[in-house]
């Protein structure tokens, strides 16, 4: 890789910004001043140095996010807030994108990522990505709803959602559930509950995958994935589909 190129990559400006700082002699690889930037490097094998600091580069970021209502999962929008807009210009400088969507209205677990073949890969119907919500419901959820989901509903427009297991928190009025599916249709948790007569009124996303929302991170906030994390999402990048 060329060495503006990896210097601008890993934010240390643009590629003519990244000149300048070769132009000064700011730059050391292996321990010697280099001033070419189409000087090719290898960020594995190579030392590479800014006024004495280790340049780490770093291709992809993986960031988790409590993505709060009222933005929306975009990267650019000439209404709304969008969930990039929540980042600061370190994470921003990465492009990221979200992997997958959340309604406007919805909030909860979002990855955002640079990584395009793991989004991929989490966003594949054969890969079956199991993902939970939290959802009050306005009216009375049943065990007869439960037996429903459990065989796949019939959506507004005539599609048959997959098997969804649905959990009864508290049955009332406005009724507390949590249901797994592992599909990513547009509004789905939202139509499935229509389908049986419900409404959903607010909606959470807990889990996507092996990733679990950090119960630390308040709305909007976010932060990069544990290296734990990130093993576990890889791991899907191998997982066949079984049969």
């Amino acid at each position: 890789m060329r060495l503006d190129k990896l210097l601008s990559n890993t934010g240390y400006g643009t590629r003519k910004e990244v000149r300048q700082l070769l132009k000064k002699g700011m730059i050391r690889v292996n321990g010697a001043v280099i001033k070419d930037p189409a000087l090719h490097v290898d960020p594995a094998k190579d030392t590479i140095t800014l006024l004495g600091e280790d340049v780490v580069y770093k291709e992809f970021v993986y960031l988790m996010m409590h993505k709060p209502p009222g933005v929306i999962s975009a990267t650019e929008d000439k209404y709304d807030r969008t969930v990039i807009d929540l980042l600061g210009s370190e994470e921003r400088h990465f492009q990221p994108f979200p992997v997958g969507r959340l309604d406007k209205d919805t909030e909860g677990l979002l990855l955002l990522t640079n990584d395009g073949q793991l989004a991929h890969h989490l966003l594949s119907p054969k890969k079956e990505v199991p993902k939970i919500y939290f959802a009050k419901v306005s009216g009375q959820v049943t065990e007869e709803d439960v037996n429903e989901f459990a065989k796949g509903v019939i959506l507004d427009d005539g599609y048959e959602t997959k098997p969804g297991d649905l959990k009864i928190l508290q049955s009332g009025d406005v009724s507390e559930i949590e249901l797994t599916i592992t599909e990513g249709k547009f509004h789905q948790v939202k139509r499935m509950f229509e389908s049986v007569g419900k409404k959903v009124v607010y909606l959470k996303r807990l889990t996507m995958g092996p990733l679990i929302l950090d119960k630390q991170l308040k709305l909007g906030e976010y932060r990069e994935l544990t290296d734990e994390e990130l093993s576990e999402l890889q791991k899907l990048d191998s997982t066949k589909q079984k049969g």
